[in-house]
């Protein structure tokens, strides 16, 4: 099998297949969940929260959890 031949859809199910051949189906499936990407924009929900905080407020949680 040549690599550099196989289109992106065989390489997905050929990794696909060695993931189940390893971990078995419910593995496999964990160890993609490991790479969910998510959803939103954190840059924007960042700002929403960090925004609201001050430095004096963020110290205070710190030290609250010590």
């Amino acid at each position: 099998m040549d690599i550099k031949t196989l289109s992106p859809n065989q390489i997905r199910n050929i990794g696909f297949d060695a993931l189940v051949k390893e971990l078995g189906p419910v593995g496999m499936v964990r160890f993609l969940q490991y790479f969910e990407t998510g959803t939103g924009d954190y840059t924007k929900e960042r700002h929403h929260w960090l925004d609201e905080q001050t430095v004096q407020d963020v110290v205070k949680t710190l030290k609250e959890r010590r």
